[in-house]
């Protein structure tokens, strides 16, 4: 993708997403409509995925200046720090860890405060692609699993994870026999 093409997608979604989920009403916004995938006990609500991607998007950003600065291991998902190697499960309870923790922390926020968690990650990831040249969009990031693996296909992923997010909560919602709006 161009950084023009990302940079599109990202404003495009980002409007799509603060629309979509700001026409839910607050009973709606606040129910809890899919497990979290570290404590299945616990139910996600709408507002949680939201902030979910304002965490993720700027784990995104940090991961990206890190390899930018040199760091032969930016992303720090596959190896232990002491460079051993982790399995799939291993990876993916830190990940789930990881987001917990984050969807917890903002839990309590009202919907204005999670928007703007987002907004500030979307000025994050904005002025990251103004400073990379066309070449670092184009390069790897190692241990990305994400799109394509490179520097601008990571980035692009924070457009479509927004709507992946709303297609869960669309499915929970349905579970439990609400009809969101779109």
């Amino acid at each position: 993708m161009t950084r023009t093409e990302i940079e599109s997608q990202l404003n495009r979604d980002r409007a799509w997403l603060i629309e979509t989920y700001a026409m839910l009403p607050a009973d709606q916004l606040t129910t809890g409509v899919t497990p979290s995938e570290h404590d299945t006990a616990t139910l996600w609500s709408p507002k949680d995925h939201l902030a979910h991607l304002s965490g993720i998007e700027h784990n995104f950003v940090r991961m990206i200046r890190k390899h930018v600065d040199g760091d032969p291991n930016p992303v720090g998902l596959r190896t232990n720090a002491d460079g051993t190697p982790r399995t799939m499960e291993q990876i993916m309870t830190t990940v789930h860890e990881m987001t917990e923790s984050w969807v917890v922390q903002h839990r309590a926020k009202p919907l204005p405060d999670i928007i703007a968690l987002g907004q500030r990650a979307r000025a994050e990831t904005l002025a990251l692609l103004a400073d990379l040249t066309d070449g670092q969009l184009a390069e790897k990031l190692p241990g990305a699993p994400w799109a394509d693996g490179t520097i601008g296909g990571v980035i692009a992923t924070n457009a479509v994870h927004g709507r992946m997010h709303w297609q869960w909560v669309k499915d929970g919602m349905a579970t439990k026999g609400i009809n969101p709006p779109r």
